[in-house]
This record gives C-alpha cells, structure tokens and sequence, in this order.
C-alpha cells in the first residue's frame, strides 16, 4: 500500500493548488497511453470499457474483476498519472463494493465514483434510472468510506429533482465522501448551489450527446466545478476513425493509406515502447 500512496496524495494535494482538474475516459490501455500524454488524469469509464470489452452498453454486468484487471494494467503503464476509476454501485453488495476498493487502493488507483442506482442500472444520461432509497445506499458509502485509506470517494447521484438531490448531496457530504457528482445535470447554474449546499469538491461529467450541457474549462471553473470527467471522448473518436478507415480500405480496393498524416507501424511501435520505459521506472 505504502508503495503507491504518492498518487492519492498528490491528487488530494492537487485540488487544494489546483482550479481545476480533467479527466480523460479511455476504453483500453492504448487509449490511455495516448490521452496520457496530453492530460495527467486518466478516466476509467465504465461505458467506454462495457462497449471495448464486452462490445455492450453500460447496463450494469461489467465484472469487478474485469475491471480491477483492466486498470491494473493501466497502471503497469501509466505509473505516475491519476486514474479516477467509475465503479458503478460497487457492484451490487457492500461487501463486494469494500473488496474491489481495496483492490483499487493496492493497484494505486488515485479516486473512485461510487452511485446510487438500482439494478438493472444503466447510463446515467439515458431516461429510466432508478435508484436506491438514500437509507439504503449511505450505509454502503460509510463502509466505502471506512475501506479505504487515501484514496477519494466521489460520491455520485442519478437524482433529477432538485429537492431529492440536495437530500442525497447533504446525505453523501455528511457521510465523509470527499467530492459530489450529480450525473446528467441540465444546468450548469445547480453547481454553484450544490457547491453552497456541501462546501465540497463537485465532479461535473460531459458526454457527447448527454443530457448536460458542455463547456469550456474556463466556464466549469468559474461554476465551481474542480473534477471535469470526460467520459467518451476516446471511444467516440476511434468509432470515428475506424470506420473512416474502413471505408477508404473497401473504397480503394485494399489499398492501405500512406503519406502525411497516416499512423505506421513505427509510430505506433514509439507509443508502445515508451509504454515499456514508463513500466520499468523504479
């Protein structure tokens, strides 16, 4: 544990110093090796791993193990940036939800996302969420909360109505969690309340096509947002490339793409060999 505790320290010391934080969603370990080098925090989304892993939507099967392993492997690569890891409820029981915790901690994980919905659950920007009663949910976050050393709890919600999402925001701040996310918000003008409501770090997530409206670092931040999650950008953009390359191989009978621009085998090799360099820093 001692080995990675400069990762959930530094973080928590860094928004203390710093404004505002991003966090880019990555769906495999080579997404992340390039988002990391533009941004030194790293999402571990739980759509875009469901759609890379399993080839399915964010409905609630995704496998503890599953994605302890996966960030596992980030890690081995990606030593030094903060991964903030989304683990949907814990998947399901108290006791499961403390397991993978602790297993995240080990790993070196910097923060994790913890939710209210019931089962079947799913994303948290489609219509048709349920959730758990409060009563039921704040028990899992103190034991969430007992379970883990340093790392932050971000402590999220699917709540739409205002009065039910000051209940659970005041409920989560009151537990101990360290930061607030109200999944989905339509206006961005609720943050400043929930910021008067809680005095706490608020986690604001984008998505294409979402139900919360996307802006500007700047603009979050004069909000009070300090936690940006961005939870697609890279499995929307390799759904883009892929078919564009896709259709210019079937357009051009097999012929492959050369000249400026294209990605070769030796620029793609250069990614994974300073893979290799950061995996073996002591």
């Amino acid at each position: 544990m001692k080995r990675h505790s400069t990762f959930e320290n530094s973080l928590r010391q860094k928004l203390t110093t710093r404004e505002i934080i991003p966090f880019i969603g990555v769906y495999d370990v080579f997404s992340a090796s390039l988002a990391a080098q533009f941004y030194d925090g790293i999402f571990i989304s739980g759509f875009s791993f469901a759609a890379s892993y399993y080839g399915l939507p964010d409905i609630g099967f995704i496998a503890w193990s599953d994605m302890v392993a996966f960030v596992q492997r980030v890690r081995t690569v990606l030593p030094h940036h903060h991964l903030l890891v989304d683990i949907d409820d814990g998947y399901t029981d108290t006791e499961t939800a403390c397991h993978v915790v602790s297993l995240l901690e080990a790993i070196g994980t910097s923060a994790i996302v913890i939710e209210d919905q019931k089962r079947p659950r799913r994303c948290g920007h489609f219509d048709g969420k349920q959730l758990m009663e409060l009563e039921e949910f704040l028990p899992k976050l103190h034991r969430v909360l007992a379970t883990r050393r340093e790392m932050l709890v971000i402590a999220r919600t699917d709540a739409s109505e205002f009065d039910d999402i000051i209940r659970r925001v005041r409920g989560f701040a009151q537990a101990g969690a360290d930061a607030i996310l109200v999944d989905a918000i339509a206006d961005i003008a609720l943050i400043k309340t929930l910021k008067n409501e809680v005095n706490l770090p608020i986690a604001f997530n984008q998505i294409a096509g979402g139900k919360s409206p996307v802006g500007h670092l700047q603009e979050l931040k004069d909000a009070g947002v300090s936690l940006v999650i961005y939870s697609t950008p890279c499995l929307f953009a390799a759904q883009v490339a892929i078919e564009a390359a896709m259709k210019s191989l079937n357009k051009n009978d097999g012929l492959l793409p050369t000249g400026k621009g294209q990605v070769d085998v030796q620029s793609c090799t250069a990614i994974l060999k300073d893979n290799m360099a950061r995996r073996n820093q002591k």
